[in-house]
């Protein structure tokens, strides 16, 4: 007979919520595959931006922390200063999915939408169906299992958002770095990766020690490594500039402490902060590694590009007005992630038409649900609502407190 939430997902936020709910005893079902991202998407020695102490996933109580899964195992571990590896943070997430999640289907969901009134079949494979609302939704997958749930909660992460540029859209030698978690694929090819941030220099630096020849092309006048971070302060400093799970100083504090309060700013404020709030800088400790090793075309404004015999050939314009045609066998934008309603294409065209929407991004209510009642978005779809906190994992601490607390109600 259906379930009460089915929590589409499988990272940090929907496993969070998933243990708050089993400990609250709500009927629920988690479908998704563990950590995708983590594991497939993400360049190969890649470390989180994010401290130790702002890198864990959350059970009621006392949990089980990053530090407690890296002791287990005789890991190295630091709450401050030293770089969790990507793939250290990947198998604590599925030794905490072990743990506290054991329901989980891993397989991705196809297709979101309104079920017929009525229709509490459960399980039933290929089903499809629509109707009006306030009969809940039913969840199918893309092996055709399907699920009729009262609520549902989005926790998709990253999948459905890389923003891909209006230059290169259309062109079958480009793609977007979240499509690289595994470059062995370009060794000995000329490749260009589009952005100065994080994902940027981080793939960069995966394709150089894969073989491939690699430059860095940027509109940005220079690189911005993040420094490293001071360990021990004096009290003075502590007052002047707190630490956070989103960094030093009060602007970060209040955001990773007052969601909430984040909630009720100007839409265009909110969305303005999320966007520049700790920018795409890359991480102190990839400096190192990139600097002389990689070379970077950057102050160049990309007008246009296209395939030609020679590959993919880039127009672009400097500063000075003095335009160069570059030419590579393959162009990686990582050009970043836009929560917006229309990437989310597992949701029915109508039922995704149909909810509000802040400049383009789903609007949520204190408890982060939508205007389509019973449908909920945590993690980045919730960033332009709640701050810059929920763009990283950081923020499933609050989401799966409150959100888990509302659906037991």
């Amino acid at each position: 007979m259906g379930v009460k939430v089915v929590v589409v997902g499988a990272g940090p936020y929907a496993l969070s919520l998933a243990a708050h709910l089993r400990a609250r005893g709500v009927e629920h079902q988690v479908v998704g595959r563990c950590m995708d991202a983590w594991l497939r998407h993400m360049p190969e020695a890649m470390v989180l931006k994010s401290e130790a102490f702002a890198s864990d996933l959350f059970a009621p109580g006392a949990g089980y922390r990053l530090e407690e899964y890296c002791r287990e195992r005789g890991l190295a571990y630091e709450p401050i200063g030293y770089p969790v590896p990507r793939r250290v943070f990947a198998a604590y997430g599925r030794e905490f999915q072990r743990r506290f999640v054991p329901e989980l289907r891993e397989e991705h969901v196809a297709r979101i939408e309104r079920a017929v009134a009525g229709d509490a079949s459960g399980v039933r494979p290929g089903a499809r169906s629509g109707g009006a609302s306030g009969a809940g939704f039913r969840v199918t997958t893309e092996s055709g299992w399907s699920v009729v749930a009262e609520r549902v909660v989005l926790a998709v992460g990253l999948h459905p958002f890389p923003y891909i540029p209006a230059a290169m859209r259309g062109l079958s030698a480009a793609s977007h770095s979240f499509d690289h978690g595994d470059v062995s694929g370009f060794a000995g090819r000329r490749v260009m990766v589009w952005g100065a941030g994080a994902s940027a220099i981080n793939l960069a630096i995966d394709l150089k020690d894969h073989g491939a020849e690699v430059e860095v092309v940027a509109r940005a006048g220079r690189i911005v490594f993040h420094d490293a971070p001071v360990v021990r302060r004096g009290l003075r400093e502590r007052v002047r500039n707190p630490r956070s799970a989103l960094g030093l100083g009060w602007r970060s504090w209040l955001a990773a402490e007052l969601p909430g309060v984040f909630r009720r700013l100007p839409v265009e404020l909110r969305h303005r902060v999320v966007a520049r709030h700790l920018g795409p800088a890359p991480n102190w400790t990839t400096r190192a590694e990139f600097e002389g090793r990689i070379p970077a075309r950057l102050g160049l404004e990309v007008e246009r590009m296209a395939e030609g015999e020679n590959g993919v050939e880039v127009w672009c314009r400097a500063a000075t007005g003095e335009r160069q045609v570059l030419r590579y066998d393959h162009v990686i934008a990582a050009t970043g992630f836009r929560p917006m309603v229309e990437r989310m294409t597992m949701l029915e065209p109508g039922l995704a038409g149909s909810l509000a929407t802040e400049m383009g991004a789903v609007k949520l209510d204190g408890n982060f649900e939508s205007s389509e009642r019973g449908l909920y978005f945590v993690g980045l779809a919730a960033a332009n609502t709640f701050g810059p906190l929920f763009r990283f994992a950081c923020g499933a601490k609050y989401a799966s407190r409150r959100l888990s607390r509302h659906l037991a109600r």
